[in-house]
C-alpha cells in the first residue's frame, strides 16, 4: 500500500508523517511539501526507508491530476484553502483520501466519488473530526439527537504557521461571509458577529475553564445532515486568553476588516495589512501552554427519556508531549489514523462523506487511545417515574 501526505512537513502534518512511520504498515509514505528542504530534514530525522521527500506546488493542479494515481490514501495536510482542489483531483482520478477540514462544495462530489467506488472524508483532526465521533458514539447509545454543544479551546499561538495564522484571523473577521450561516436552529441558520454568544467551559486539566464563542464551523454544517432529528448543532471555541485579547481589540479598532490602507506606497486590505505584521513578529510564535481540549455535549431520547452524553478529551502535557507537539498532536493524529483505516477498507461508508458518516467509532477511538488521546463520556438519563 501507498500514501501520500501532502504538506506533510508543515507545523500540522509533520506530526501525521510521523505517526503513520510509526503505527501504520503502510509499504510507501511520499511526504509532499513545497519546501523540499524542511521535508528532506523530516525524512532524514525520522529515518524510516519507507517514507520519500518530494517537492510538491498545491497551486499545480494538473499536477496533482499526474502524482496521484498509483495511491491508495491522499493525506491532505495543507491550509483549508486548497481543500477543494485536492478533493476534485482525487475524486477526477479515482484515488482515496481525507483531510483536515471541508468546504460546502467538496460535498457536491458525492455522487461522482460514489459512481468511482472511492471515499473521501473532509474534516478529520480535532475540531472537526474528534468531535464528530463524538457525536457518532452519542447516536450509538440514543434513539434520536436533539441538540450538539461543541466546544473547543485551541492552545496554540497565533501565528505557529501562516495557514493557522489565516485561520485565526477568520475566525474573528466581522465580514466573514460564513458568519451568515454559524449555528442551526430549529431548521434554520442563524448569523452571529464576532465574539458573541459567550459561555464558560470546563476543558481537561491543562487547560481549564475558559469562555468561548460561536465559530462558523464544519461540524455545524455536516451534523444537522447527518442526523436528521438534530433541532441544534452550534459550536464555540477559542484561543488561548492572551490571542482572544488581542484579537477583539483588533476588532474592535476595525483592524481586520477589508477597508483598504496605503503603507509604504502599497495599498491592500486592512486585515492582510495586520497578517503581515502579525506574521513578522516574534511574540505570534510563543504560547506559554500547548494543549487542544475538546468537549462535545449532546442531548437526545433513549426508551423515551431525556438522555445528555458530555464527551471530554484528555491528552498528555507539553512536558511529556514536546511542548507545542501537545496542540499538533491532536490535530495530526487523527487524520493519521483517518488515512490507516480508508487504507484497510475499513470505513462504513463511500462517497464524499464527513467523518461521522464514514469511520467506525470504536476503532477511532481505540486508535486514538493507543496514541495517548483519551475521551471521557457521561451519560445522564432524565425521566419521571
Amino acid at each position: 500500500m501507498r500514501a501520500l501526505v501532502l504538506g506533510g512537513a508543515g507545523a500540522v502534518c509533520k506530526e501525521t508523517t510521523k505517526d503513520l512511520a510509526a503505527t501504520s504498515d503502510f509499504d510507501e509514505i511520499v511526504v509532499a511539501d513545497y519546501n523540499l528542504d524542511a521535508v528532506t530534514q523530516l525524512v532524514e530525522s525520522i529515518g524510516d526507508p519507507r517514507l520519500k521527500p518530494i517537492f510538491f506546488d498545491a497551486n499545480d493542479y494538473e499536477g496533482m491530476l499526474k502524482l496521484f494515481p498509483g495511491f491508495d490514501v491522499v493525506v491532505n495536510g495543507l491550509p483549508f484553502k486548497y481543500d477543494l482542489a485536492v478533493n476534485t483531483a482525487c475524486v477526477e482520478v479515482g484515488v482515496n483520501g481525507l483531510d483536515l477540514s471541508s468546504e460546502d462544495p467538496q460535498f457536491a462530489l458525492h455522487e461522482k466519488a460514489l459512481a468511482k467506488d472511492m471515499v473521501f472524508i473532509p474534516g478529520v483532526g480535532a475540531t472537526p473530526g474528534q468531535t464528530n465521533m463524538m457525536v457518532r458514539r452519542a447516536s450509538e447509545v440514543m434513539d434520536e439527537l436533539h441538540e450538539v454543544e461543541v466546544f473547543f479551546a485551541a492552545f496554540r499561538s497565533l501565528a505557529p504557521a501562516p495557514g493557522l495564522l489565516r485561520t485565526t484571523l477568520w475566525e474573528f473577521n466581522p465580514e466573514e461571509g460564513d458568519r451568515d450561516e454559524v449555528y442551526f436552529e430549529d431548521g434554520e441558520w442563524h448569523p452571529t458577529p464576532p465574539m458573541s454568544g459567550g459561555i464558560k467551559v470546563r476543558f481537561h486539566e491543562h487547560i481549564g475553564e475558559q469562555m468561548v464563542y460561536y465559530v462558523p464551523h464544519d461540524e455545524a454544517n455536516t451534523l444537522p445532515e447527518s442526523y436528521p432529528t438534530l433541532r441544534r448543532a452550534a459550536v464555540r471555541g477559542c484561543f488561548p486568553p492572551h490571542v482572544m485579547e488581542l484579537m477583539g481589540a483588533l476588532m474592535k479598532g476595525g483592524l481586520l476588516s477589508s477597508r483598504p490602507v496605503t503603507i509604504g506606497g502599497e495599498t491592500m486590505p486592512t486585515i492582510e495589512a495586520m497578517a503581515k505584521l502579525l506574521w513578522e513578529n516574534p511574540a505570534s510564535r510563543e504560547n506559554p501552554v500547548w494543549a487542544y481540549g475538546l468537549v462535545v455535549q449532546v442531548t437526545g431520547v433513549k426508551n423515551g427519556r431525556k438522555v445528555v452524553a458530555t464527551y471530554r478529551n484528555h491528552h498528555p502535557p507539553q512536558e511529556e508531549w514536546g511542548g507545542e507537539a501537545a496542540y499538533f498532536k491532536n490535530v495530526g493524529i487523527p487524520l493519521s489514523i483517518g488515512a490507516q483505516i480508508i487504507a484497510h477498507g475499513q470505513t462504513t461508508a463511500k462517497g464524499v462523506v464527513p467523518p461521522e458518516q464514514a469511520l467506525p467509532t470504536d476503532l477511532f477511538f481505540r486508535e486514538l487511545e493507543k496514541r495517548g488521546i483519551t475521551v471521557e463520556e457521561t451519560i445522564v438519563e432524565e425521566g419521571w417515574v
